[in-house]
């Protein structure tokens, strides 16, 4: 697709659409109005990349996120938020593919430590962790050398994913915020310039702005989508493990979709 075609020429036809979410939430927050207006003329399917978690021990960043989802088993909780996904895509009219790799908060090393890494696990969770902390880990915005043979993999995947749905348009996260799994979600778009949409990460863009370095080296334009907004907060709703914790005092504003789409 030539790369002067917009997201205005996309939407005068009814090719379809692949939406990679990091997280079983970030999709809906993010894109939510647009792909429910959408879903009703043309394919829209959401392939989320982290939809899984490891078992116990976990770091005390893990544990904090397990107490702030009201439940203590990460299995359960996952399988909670996968039901959620499934039930609020398939509401909307939209196909969900879950990738099932591991959330940045439960992702192990590889190689474990000397000592051993059942030991470690026991004695100080972190040491095992290839992200042992949210703050100065997870949200700096580095990501671990030991994800890079992931990544190989999963741009695999999103090339194997664009020609089985026959994609127009490929969306991707614009990394705000820095939290690495919306950063490697952003990075699979690479191999797909010609067809790369980039979303505003919501509710990270409510506090922080996008790399706008990066958004300039793609050579994107900002593009604002703002109808059927109203109807949005009821679908965040629906993902009741994470709503709370995301919107503590129960208020999801209408917050206009961002998007980056390329400059004619």
């Amino acid at each position: 697709m030539p790369r002067q075609s917009t997201i205005e020429h996309s939407l005068a036809g009814d090719a379809p659409w692949l939406f990679l979410s990091p997280h079983l939430d970030d999709a809906v927050l993010s894109c939510g109005a647009l792909m429910d207006a959408q879903a009703r003329g043309r394919g829209i399917i959401v392939a989320t990349v982290f939809s899984e978690a490891t078992p116990a021990p976990h770091t005390r960043a893990a544990r904090s996120f397990l107490r702030q989802c009201t439940m203590s088993d990460a299995g359960e909780l996952f399988e909670a938020r996968k039901a959620e996904d499934r039930a609020v895509l398939a509401d909307m009219g939209i196909q969900s593919i879950h990738l099932g790799e591991v959330d940045a908060l439960f992702r192990r090393r590889r190689k474990p430590p000397l000592l051993g890494s059942s030991a470690w696990d026991r004695l100080l969770p972190e040491f095992t962790h290839r992200y042992p902390s949210y703050r100065f880990d997870i949200a700096m915005g580095r990501i671990a050398r030991g994800d890079m043979a992931l990544i190989r993999e999963l741009r695999n995947v999103v090339s194997a994913l664009m020609s089985q749905t026959q994609a127009e348009l490929l969306f991707c996260p614009a990394g705000v915020g820095n939290h690495v799994d919306h950063l490697i979600t952003r990075g699979l778009g690479a191999d797909h310039r010609d067809r790369l949409v980039m979303y505003s990460d919501f509710p990270y863009d409510m506090v922080a702005g996008p790399d706008q370095t990066h958004i300039d080296r793609m050579g994107l334009v900002p593009w604002t989508w703002a109808e059927g907004l109203h109807a949005k907060p009821g679908r965040i709703r629906q993902y009741a493990t994470q709503a709370d914790a995301l919107f503590p005092d129960g208020k999801i504003p209408l917050h206009p979709e961002t998007y980056y789409v390329p400059s004619v």
